[in-house]
């Protein structure tokens, strides 16, 4: 053995493993949960990505995200995971844009073609849009919902949004997309577990978040591999 991808054709076979060289993802949003889906997604071997971004390494990101040390803090998101993902499959085609995806871009990134598409978006509004835009453009979605307040990885769960439940920010999305006409069709990661109000503080100076919420080291990863194994089981199915 001595191809990188060798152990995972392995597991999966020389066709499957072509299927996922041959997919381009859209992964939206490279915090706690997409920076881990994506990396995962390119050590599995999609041969294409587009990965979006707008926002710099704080010194907050830390203890939860992938691309967080002192070393980046003040650096792109969306070029740094650009650069590690290239190191781990130079061959990997990758569009990298550093935007804040708000309702008049998505329009403009849904209109390419993916074969699956990964919101780990954490504003509601976006989040809503990018959801209803991949429903309407008929592309494959999964939706991470919070992993903020939660310490249970074994709670975490893989459904339909209409069988999602004991969740804020899953309850909010439902409410929003049923004014769109949106009930199902798409899965969501998120987890029933519930979050202790003394986790959660009200914020007035951020310009994307109304509050902050307490948030473990490894509760973003478990989402982030449970939104990845989504693209590749259904890719690969």
């Amino acid at each position: 053995m001595g191809n990188w991808t060798d152990r995972t054709e392995l597991l999966l076979g020389k066709e499957k493993l072509q299927r996922l060289q041959n997919a381009h993802v859209l992964v939206a949003g490279l915090g706690g949960v997409g920076g881990y889906a994506a990396e995962h997604l390119c050590r599995a071997g999609i041969g294409k990505m587009t990965i979006v971004d707008g926002d710099a390494v704080s010194n907050t990101n830390r203890n939860r995200q992938l691309l967080a040390f002192t070393s980046t803090q003040g650096q792109r998101k969306a070029q740094l995971m650009a650069q590690r993902l290239k190191d781990i499959n130079p061959d990997l085609e990758i569009t990298a844009t550093d935007i804040y995806l708000k309702n008049e871009r998505i329009d403009e990134i849904c209109s390419r073609k993916y074969d699956y598409v990964v919101d780990a978006i954490d504003t509601l509004s976006p989040k809503v849009f990018l959801v209803y835009e991949c429903i309407k453009q008929n592309l494959p979605v999964v939706s991470s919902m919070g992993a903020g307040g939660k310490t249970d990885p074994a709670l975490v769960q893989i459904a339909d949004i209409a069988d999602s439940h004991s969740c804020k920010l899953a309850l909010y999305m439902r409410k929003r997309l049923h004014k769109l006409g949106v009930r199902t069709g798409f899965k969501v990661v998120f987890s029933p577990e519930p979050i202790p109000p003394e986790t959660m503080i009200k914020t007035e100076n951020l310009e994307n978040k109304k509050t902050i919420v307490g948030t473990i080291s490894y509760m973003p990863a478990v989402f982030g591999a449970m939104c990845a194994s989504v693209v590749i089981r259904d890719i690969t199915s």
